[in-house]
């Protein structure tokens, strides 16, 4: 089958698609974007979560043709895709979701890459878990980054078991979490400020 989705605001078409096969292998085989992890693919560990039409989903779970004609944004479009939240005052702020309309409206920008992420500024979450040390083997971090995000962008002040039932799908094997909370506080203080 002939798959036709938006991923981090570019349409594509995925051909000779199997019908068990997973967004996650279309996403990193097929599109290249290998930033979704295949750790467990059972929807346990988190490491493949992407957003699909706004909200954080194992990518491992979701069959290629349930995305036809839908919004995915991965780990490598994250930045762009905050950028494009914040510029058109959809809830930068973090006061609530991104809407259906509002992220099919969403288009990457000529001159900076939402495919592979380079020559785009890093989103704030990106850049509060550099800041506060929260990256250690990196495996974890995708899946973690974009259930941050959208846990921000839903909440922007979140309680510590705000952030800790938001990221519980998450699993890091390198850290205690601490530094995970802590870039999370981090980006929610940093967002707070520029309000």
């Amino acid at each position: 089958m002939r798959v036709n989705f938006t991923v981090n605001g570019r349409p594509q078409e995925a051909d000779d698609v199997w019908e068990g096969e997973s967004l996650l292998y279309v996403l990193r085989e097929r599109m290249g974007l290998p930033g979704s992890k295949n750790a467990c693919e059972q929807g346990e560990c988190g490491s493949c979560t992407v957003r699909l039409d706004g909200v954080p989903v194992c990518s491992c779970l979701v069959a290629a043709g349930q995305v036809e004609g839908r919004e995915v944004v991965t780990v490598e479009g994250l930045a762009e895709f905050a950028k494009e939240r914040a510029e058109h005052g959809g809830c930068g702020t973090g006061a609530c979701g991104t809407s259906l309309d509002a992220a099919k409206k969403w288009e990457a920008r000529p001159g900076q890459d939402s495919q592979t992420g380079e020559g785009v500024e890093l989103s704030p979450i990106q850049q509060a878990f550099i800041d506060a040390g929260a990256v250690q083997c990196g495996f974890c971090t995708p899946g973690l980054l974009i259930a941050a995000d959208e846990l921000l962008e839903r909440q922007s002040d979140p309680s510590d078991q705000d952030i800790r039932e938001a990221l519980s799908g998450n699993l890091c094997r390198c850290t205690g979490y601490e530094k995970i909370l802590d870039a999370v506080r981090l980006a929610a203080a940093r967002q707070g400020e520029a309000v």
